[in-house]
């Protein structure tokens, strides 16, 4: 690093940018520059950031000025048996998270769900969105271009498809708003997250809209897609996977493992998840998706950001004889086994305990089947949090576990 002092002056002297510390050093050196870098300017040491086992040059795709990495406790619950379309079997489930609690509180779930002969797990729709977005110079013009975007679908599919072996374009719906025209693309992505894949694919669409049509491109994402924020079109039409787990709870398991009746978790279902909800305007109708969600996520190498589109959905508890139904709806679930975090060493090794890490044969199985392991878990969480409350058992469990 003594040879680097030179850079490292220069560093402190804004004369060179820590991106440009690429261009200039191999990636150990560069991130090892930045982070003596960062000490010097705050004065201390920042030794356990640096004693990450990431190497700097195999996560180019992933981060940028890369200085080290943070580590977050992972926990295993299970495991839970799920009967799906594609995960079939019984899980460990990796739950990467810093509160206490919630492994706990999900492995109950799945002691229940075990109990009861395992999940039930469908995927109704698997399709991800991005939106373009045109502008036309008179709402006549925005008319017809929409027709004419419905009666050309075959050449725009075959343009948006291009180059690309895993990407299946399903439909391309026109939402007209005055002047502005967002073409929302639906795709399959196969065994990836797909917002790269459907992101380059709209643009190839755009590029060949603009070479035949009177229309202005605005922009490559209007919004309308919808990205990383809670949206009704994501609830509704659905955006990524949408994921139904089920297991039918007796009135025995839901006595014996999880201390209360089936009266008490229909009535507090109804008044917390459904009518709670409503009132205060959420979206999520539930106790908790976004908890389990992001420790799976986190845990298996997904996009963090897309916990926001897991939050949307519903938890429902409908009596049958002798117990009840508990079931999860997760409208827009957004996961991949190839790409983006998967391949990192931890988030990799967590894949590999769940059985889905990389692409599925045939394609696209391995991303369908962590979907229904998420959802599961999601089911056990919601089980446990929901009987907890029954029982004023919430805050004492946290006491207890987070101390």
């Amino acid at each position: 690093m003594a040879t680097n002092s030179g850079l490292l002056d220069r560093l402190m002297k804004g004369e060179v940018k820590m991106h440009e510390l690429d261009d200039l050093l191999p990636p150990e050196e560069a991130q090892e520059l930045r982070l003596l870098f960062i000490e010097k300017k705050h004065g201390f040491s920042l030794p356990k950031i640096s004693s990450g086992i990431i190497a700097s040059g195999s996560s180019k795709s992933n981060i940028e000025n890369m200085i080290g990495s943070v580590q977050v406790p992972l926990g295993m619950a299970g495991p839970i048996r799920i009967n799906g379309e594609n995960a079939r079997g019984d899980f460990f489930l990796p739950l990467a998270t810093t509160e206490g609690a919630l492994v706990a509180s999900v492995n109950r779930g799945c002691h229940a769900i075990n109990s009861s002969g395992g999940a039930e797990v469908v995927v109704l729709s698997n399709a991800q969105a991005r939106s373009i977005l045109f502008k036309a110079e008179s709402v006549k013009r925005s008319k017809e271009f929409s027709l004419w975007v419905e009666s050309n679908f075959s050449a725009l599919k075959k343009i948006g498809e291009e180059g690309e072996r895993f990407l299946e374009i399903l439909d391309i719906v026109p939402y007209v708003i005055g002047l502005n025209i967002y073409l929302r693309i639906k795709a399959s992505t196969s065994d990836a997250m797909g917002m790269n894949m459907i992101t380059f694919a709209g643009k190839r669409i755009a590029d060949y809209i603009v070479k035949d049509q009177a229309i202005r491109f605005i922009s490559e994402s209007g919004n309308l897609c919808v990205d990383k924020k809670p949206a009704a079109i994501n609830l509704i039409e659905s955006r990524g996977k949408r994921v139904l787990a089920s297991v039918n709870l007796s009135e025995e398991v839901i006595k014996k493992v999880l201390k209360t009746d089936s009266r008490s978790l229909i009535d507090m279902n109804y008044r917390k998840n459904l009518l709670g909800s409503a009132a205060s305007g959420s979206m999520g109708f539930n106790a908790h998706f976004a908890n389990i969600i992001a420790a799976m996520f986190l845990s298996t190498g997904q996009d963090m950001a897309h916990v926001v589109d897991g939050s949307l959905g519903f938890t429902l508890v409908e009596e049958i004889e002798h117990g009840v139904n508990f079931s999860v709806t997760i409208p827009s679930l957004q996961v991949g086994t190839v790409g983006g975090g998967t391949g990192l060493p931890t988030q990799k090794e967590c894949l590999m305990v769940l059985g889905c890490f990389g692409s599925g044969s045939p394609a696209g199985t391995n991303s369908l089947k962590l979907a229904e392991v998420v959802a599961s878990a999601v089911l056990a969480g919601e089980i446990s949090l929901l009987a907890a409350l029954c029982t004023k058992d919430l805050s004492r469990a946290h006491k207890e576990l987070n101390h």
